[in-house]
């Protein structure tokens, strides 16, 4: 609101309309309140387990049921399976959470973690990371050497492993690559029982190379 001076003395003659004199001091317009909106927190999802659900983690309404003899006890509410496996002081596994409804059965899962565990250690044990081993022979190699190699490539074989044969030539050799290319066949021929040719023979550069994979 606006506010003025006093009027002017009694009697005294004003010309014109009257200002005020005073300052007009307006209200200024309140400024609204930020209030900050938080959003709801989400629940973070569940932590993915290791190996098959286990008892209280089956959340279906019914399961297939085996016993723990091996007996199909057919289609059961959760609610059973966990009674009866309670009773038998063994866990309910699902074994097969694929199929409608998933199938459980009553079993000792420590023992049966343990089983499965052993099962992949004697699966990774049998397997064989095939190598290939390069074994490097020249045109006019002679008997003894070519013997000494021929060992090694055997062993290889054994071990389930291939062998790269590469054939080197070296200046005037390669005028003569017939006597390469007599060697390679020695070399199929003294190994033909036990290995077989992968990759035939070929020229890259100075060299031949062939590959050889056992049987």
């Amino acid at each position: 609101m606006c506010l003025g001076v006093s009027e002017a003395h009694a009697g005294r003659a004003v010309a014109g309309p009257r200002r005020p004199s005073g300052r007009c001091v307006e209200a200024l317009p309140q400024q609204k309140e930020k209030i900050a909106i938080r959003r709801p927190m989400r629940a973070a999802p569940p932590v993915a387990k290791d190996g098959p659900r286990i008892n209280d983690d089956i959340r279906e309404r019914e399961v297939h049921l085996i016993d723990k003899d091996g007996a199909n006890r057919g289609t059961v509410s959760i609610s059973e399976a966990l009674a009866l496996a309670q009773e038998a002081g063994l866990d309910l596994v699902e074994i097969s959470p694929n199929r409608t409804p998933p199938v459980c059965k009553l079993l000792d899962f420590g023992k049966y973690k343990f089983q499965e565990q052993k099962k992949q250690a004697e699966a990774r044990k049998k397997q064989k990371v095939v190598e290939i081993k390069e074994v490097k022979f020249r045109p006019m190699i002679d008997d003894h050497d070519y013997d000494v190699k021929m060992r090694s490539m055997i062993r290889f074989f054994g071990e389930g492993d291939k062998v790269k044969v590469t054939l080197r030539f070296r200046g005037r050799e390669m005028a003569h690559q017939e006597l390469g290319i007599r060697l390679l066949d020695r070399l199929k021929s003294d190994t033909e029982k036990i290995a077989k040719v992968e990759m035939a023979a070929r020229f890259e550069g100075r060299q031949m190379i062939m590959v050889l994979a056992p049987k």
